[in-house]
């Protein structure tokens, strides 16, 4: 069985590898849709804060997808004088958040992002079966 630290240390891999291949990233975290920080490599940003706000602005913005008649919500993207929040729905319960500067090219955060989803949607997915193997069995009557 995976450990907790083992999922844990595969997730923080991957925010290494996307902290490489975009450098104008100035942090990168995971979180649960209910907005708990699951890992991150982040500098000088409350990575808690920005983990709550993004679960919030996630549901906030698949409810307007929604709303608009539209199916498969995906990302969010805010951009401002000093620089791109990106978020990512990441599998089943994950949010992928990328904190990039105002010179990072878009479309290359987009892209390695894409490619991040899918290690976090897996390693995600390998948490909840590994926490649902672990609970223990229901009592028999």
């Amino acid at each position: 069985m995976t450990t907790d630290t083992e999922l844990r240390g595969e997730l923080l891999a991957e925010l290494h590898r996307l902290r490489r291949a975009v450098p104008e990233l100035t942090g990168c975290l995971v979180a649960s849709t209910d907005g708990l920080l699951i890992v991150d490599d982040a500098e000088t940003v409350v990575v808690e804060g920005v983990a709550a706000l993004a679960a919030a602005c996630l549901g906030v913005s698949q409810r307007i997808a929604d709303s608009a008649g539209h199916e498969d919500f995906q990302e969010v993207l805010i951009s401002s004088t000093g620089g791109h929040v990106a978020m990512y729905l990441a599998g089943n319960g994950a949010v992928l958040v990328l904190l990039a500067g105002a010179e990072a090219n878009v479309a290359r955060l987009h892209h390695e992002a894409r490619r991040s989803i899918a290690v976090v949607s897996r390693v995600v997915a390998t948490a909840a079966l590994t926490f649902s193997q672990a609970l223990p069995e229901p009592a028999r009557w």
